[in-house]
């Protein structure tokens, strides 16, 4: 299940430190800025939320991290989740196979950074679009998402990373500023 906050800035960011694990209050605290510190507890928080709603965990969740810093829930290998935050929005998912997901502001869009992680035919589909900055940034968070899933994290080939067909979803916000996208693991043959 997907959790979004798009409201960052609507709610008491002490009381929400109070909230988290001392883990993530460290975390949040290392932020410079305000907004970091918003995104950080609100992601956080609707992971805790999915949590008590999907497993009817109350306890805040405390993590380990694999090789390349994919985050787990320690004593629970049976959870798996992810987290995002940008500007606009904070973002968790929480499923019971292996996942992964990204959300990212829409901003100007670069030619020379698509050219670095795009290969042939998404510059191609980039270069149709009608929103080239839009069209970046949906590749961009379907990358990020497969490669957090998949826990390789960022330093993989970034042009090759859609070649196989991971189940993937994308989502545009109604106000165009920001998308997310969410991969799946294949499930488990029964």
């Amino acid at each position: 299940m997907i959790y979004l906050n798009d409201h960052l800035l609507d709610f008491d960011l002490n009381e929400a430190l109070a909230e988290l694990s001392e883990q993530r209050r460290q975390l949040a605290l290392r932020y410079r800025h305000e907004l970091g510190r918003r995104m950080c507890a609100a992601a956080y928080l609707l992971l805790c939320e999915g949590l008590r709603k999907e497993y009817g965990i109350t306890e805040k969740p405390v993590f380990e991290f694999g090789e390349h810093g994919k985050p787990s829930i320690i004593g629970r290998p049976d959870i798996h989740f992810s987290l995002s935050h940008c500007r606009e929005a904070a973002i968790c998912v929480v499923s019971d196979r292996p996942v992964g997901i990204d959300v990212e502001s829409v901003g100007r869009y670069s030619d020379t950074l698509a050219r670095y992680t795009m290969n042939d035919r998404e510059l191609e589909e980039i270069g149709r679009s009608d929103r080239p900055d839009i069209a970046f940034i949906r590749l961009w968070t379907m990358k990020e998402a497969v490669l957090k899933c998949t826990g390789e994290g960022i330093g993989r080939d970034l042009k090759n990373v859609l070649n196989q067909s991971p189940e993937l979803t994308t989502v545009v916000s109604s106000d165009e500023k920001f998308v997310y996208s969410v991969c799946y693991a294949a499930a488990n043959p029964v």
